[in-house]
């Protein structure tokens, strides 16, 4: 049932096309920054877009900058969204019951495609930033090339790089889990992506507001960003490890939610 999924799931049209969008603002930012002198100066700007011009090895975390805010997650809620809404809005969600599989391993299959989307996501905009990165800018690596302005050498920038990967893919889980978590109360795909929209927008609202403060750090965009830390000189890992222990917390827990409310609804779509 699984690898039915993932057939299911990169098969679609939508699922490439999606991903072909996502990248598309990278790389026009990048045209932008090589043909204009827009780009921000040393020390100034989002994190990377000024170190890129000497060092375009470090557009890809430039790249994921430019997507995880607002894109990336839109996606990702839109994918687990249709996950299990989907089905019932077809009407195959009581076919595929019906199978001896069972209400679990169809969650779990379901479950699995949406992680192999977010992986599959954010390795594809990292590898096309470092393309372009590469291919429009300056590639050998210089001194300046960490955010705290101290040089890091190609094996260094290469490991922190796969950590970054791997940190906004752990990031998109949450918004994954809140997708299919939404995908189990309702029938429409659309209400699904919504809700779990809604729970990141306003998230990131509460975060600028200083009355909202002493539940900042357990809203779940409030870490995202925090792999940036990893390109400092030495790497501060307090954000980064509370990142991953929240994301962690949210889940796990609304996975156990999904999987509740799944298995014990009626199903009659």
């Amino acid at each position: 049932m699984i690898v039915v999924e993932l057939r299911k799931m990169f098969r679609r049209p939508r699922t490439w096309t999606t991903i072909a969008v996502l990248n598309a603002l990278p790389v026009l930012v990048a045209v932008l920054l090589q043909l204009t002198d827009l780009a921000p100066r040393p020390g100034e700007g989002p994190p990377f877009l000024s170190a890129v011009l000497t060092n375009g090895a470090l557009f890809p975390l430039a790249a994921l900058a430019i997507v995880l805010p607002l894109f990336l997650p839109i996606a990702v809620a839109v994918v687990s969204g249709d996950a299990v809404a989907g089905e019932a809005q077809a009407g195959t969600l009581r076919y595929l019951l019906a199978r001896p599989a069972g209400r679990t391993r169809l969650l779990v299959a379901k479950l699995v495609a949406v992680l192999a989307f977010v992986v599959v996501t954010v390795v594809v905009v990292a590898a096309v930033g470092y393309v372009v990165g590469t291919t429009l800018f300056d590639a050998q690596p210089v001194a300046g090339t960490s955010v705290s302005g101290t040089s890091l050498t190609p094996e260094q920038l290469a490991g922190r790089t796969l950590l970054a990967i791997g940190y906004v893919a752990v990031s998109m889980l949450g918004v994954a889990a809140f997708g299919l978590f939404f995908s189990t109360l309702t029938d429409s795909p659309l209400a699904a992506a919504l809700g779990a929209l809604a729970v990141l927008v306003t998230s990131s609202l509460l975060f600028t507001l200083d009355a909202a403060s002493p539940i900042a750090p357990y809203l779940p965009t409030r870490y995202w960003l925090a792999f940036v830390d990893l390109f400092r000189d030495p790497v501060l890992w307090r954000d980064v490890v509370r990142g991953l222990a929240l994301q962690g917390v949210y889940v796990g827990v609304l996975l156990t939610a999904a999987w509740a409310n799944f298995t014990t609804k009626d199903i009659t779509s």
